[in-house]
């Protein structure tokens, strides 16, 4: 346990129970206040940064969203944690094996045992990410897996800053990859009917600010920018133009915008032109 003056998490005195396995345990939280959480930058992907304090060092509080069972290693978002159906409990505990192995292979010596380290932080939300495979569509899964997937490529992100050697700029770029599928995917499912988004009432996609749809839709703009793989040239400006006006209709570019958070709203213009500026070079 860390010494009681750097102390940034502390052990829920209330009790889980993993509806896969039923190992009990307590669930590690973050503390907040006394300047722990100096807050920094928002980069354009939603995703505030943190300075470290003299006191406490570097603190990520992504590091302890995540609720996970610490024997067979099935996870989720704190709420929907124990509502894992109850048919499938006994497939996912004995599935806990495959689980260890494909985190040992991405984030070695993890323990959920211990408390919480960057290491861990990810690979818990590489197991949210896997095990909402398990959950029915009545629980929005899909933006959940895309919210899961981007959190872990965030962390990957202060992985290699720590060990650049390990290479976990590139894991970053390959979950990066798998969250503009999945948020592509969220979005048609929402627009289809398929899967609504109506029971993740937090969209985050980080913890300090619920960006809500316009979010959603903005980050999956962004991230099929950035990150969005097709087939060709001819279907990839089509897929920008689909998404530019989305981006215009959506954020009221050129008209009053009073009711748009601020932030949120500069970055959707500046991911408008960003498009525009692609889609004009193309045509030249």
């Amino acid at each position: 346990m860390e010494e009681h003056d750097v102390k940034v998490s502390f052990l829920s005195k209330e009790e889980s129970a993993c509806p896969a396995c039923g190992t009990v345990f307590h669930r590690e939280e973050l503390l907040s206040g006394g300047g722990r959480l100096i807050a920094g930058e928002l980069t354009d992907e939603l995703h505030r940064m943190y300075e470290p304090s003299a006191k406490y060092g570097e603190v990520y509080p992504l590091v302890y969203q995540a609720t996970v069972c610490p024997e067979c290693w099935y996870a989720a978002i704190d709420k929907d944690f124990a509502l894992l159906d109850e048919d499938l409990s006994f497939d996912v505990s004995q599935s806990r094996d495959e689980r260890k192995a494909e985190v040992d292979l991405l984030f070695p010596n993890v323990d959920f045992y211990e408390n919480r380290t960057l290491m861990a932080g990810a690979a818990s939300q590489y197991l949210v990410l896997r095990c909402y495979d398990y959950f029915s569509k009545n629980f929005s899964p899909t933006i959940k897996q895309g919210i899961a997937a981007l959190r872990t490529a965030w962390l990957c992100e202060d992985l290699h800053k720590k060990t650049p050697a390990e290479h976990y700029d590139w894991v970053a770029t390959l979950f990066k990859k798998k969250a503009q599928y999945l948020y592509k995917k969220a979005v048609a499912y929402e627009q289809s009917g398929e899967e609504a988004l109506s029971a993740t009432k937090n969209l985050g996609p980080d913890t300090d600010k619920n960006y809500g749809y316009e979010g959603v839709l903005y980050l999956m703009g962004l991230l099929s920018l950035k990150y969005g793989y097709n087939a060709s040239l001819e279907q990839r400006y089509a897929s920008l133009e689909d998404i530019k006006r989305t981006i215009a209709k959506m954020f009221g570019l050129g008209k009053s915008s009073k009711n748009k958070p601020g932030p949120l709203l500069e970055l959707a213009k500046d991911l408008y032109n960003r498009i525009k500026k692609e889609l004009n070079e193309a045509d030249d």
